[in-house]
């Protein structure tokens, strides 16, 4: 029996090493891709492992390109727009989630319904209202419907209902009035989600290729994604730059997981839990 066991076990871990192989072959890609020469990139057999280790196509990014400002732009609106969801969002979550109102259900309902709607159907009409707002090829535009994120009202609100109500009630007896409540104690409470959330929509607004394209005119505003997909031409597309430029722009995004893991697999965990 325990060798029938010990076979099984070793039958897994061969498939998951193998899925997880193939899974980061892409990424071995690209680190290869980036360290080639313009000669070597279309050499047959493909080389794997350069047998030339160049750093020209890192040191185009950061000196033919506008890479240092995209960085900036990007930066700048993933930041922003996480932190306006994460507020917006969980002021909704708690309103859902703590207190009734007339067609409260209704209104939730509604809100989950336009989840099933993607972006480029609703692109338009936020386009459209943007423009008579004068708010395209402004920052403002890129970062305004990221005050509306449904998916985080929805999983901060199954989370809030969770929360005692004794806790909220006892703040206002002592006299706290709602914003002390959220604040103070909503929040706080809630850190595992909201660390989720903050990672799943730094991801998201980081990698956000179509809102930025659809609203930035200007070549000084326009984002990491924007900037790299400038690397497809016509007739040739430099695919060193590109892969490099591509491992370089995913450094913020490792370094926003390593802080927040431990909340973020905490947060995954208790979902799957529930």
């Amino acid at each position: 029996m325990n060798k029938k066991l010990k076979l099984e076990n070793t039958g897994v871990l061969v498939v998951l090493f193998t899925l997880t192989f193939i899974s980061i072959l892409p990424f071995l890609w690209m680190i290869s891709t980036s360290l080639k020469s313009n000669g070597a990139l279309l050499s047959i057999p493909v080389e794997w492992i350069p047998k030339t280790v160049s750093w020209a196509a890192f040191i185009k990014v950061f000196t033919r390109l506008p890479f240092i400002g995209a960085l900036a732009n990007s930066t700048f609106i993933t930041m922003t727009s996480t932190t306006i969801t994460l507020i917006s969002s969980s002021l909704a979550a708690f309103v859902f989630a703590k207190f009734e109102f007339k067609y409260k259900n209704l209104l939730f309902t509604l809100f989950l319904a336009s989840m099933m709607i993607p972006i480029q159907v609703t692109g338009i009409p936020i386009f459209i209202i943007l423009t008579k707002l004068n708010l395209t090829n402004s920052y403002l535009g890129v970062i305004f419907p990221t005050v509306f994120n449904v998916f985080a009202i929805f999983l901060l609100r199954q989370y809030m209902k969770n929360i005692s109500n004794d806790f909220i009630e006892a703040a206002f007896m002592d006299g706290a009035n709602f914003w002390q409540v959220y604040w103070k104690i909503v929040l706080p409470m809630s850190i595992v989600p909201l660390t989720t959330l903050f990672v799943i929509n730094f991801m998201n607004y980081w990698n956000d290729y179509f809102w930025p394209l659809i609203i930035l005119s200007d070549p000084n505003k326009m984002t990491l994604p924007v900037l790299l997909s400038k690397l497809n031409a016509q007739y040739t597309t430099e695919y060193n730059t590109l892969m490099a430029g591509s491992l370089v722009s995913m450094v913020p995004i490792l370094i926003v997981y390593a802080f927040a893991q431990k909340y973020f697999i905490a947060g995954i965990q208790e979902g799957g839990i529930k």
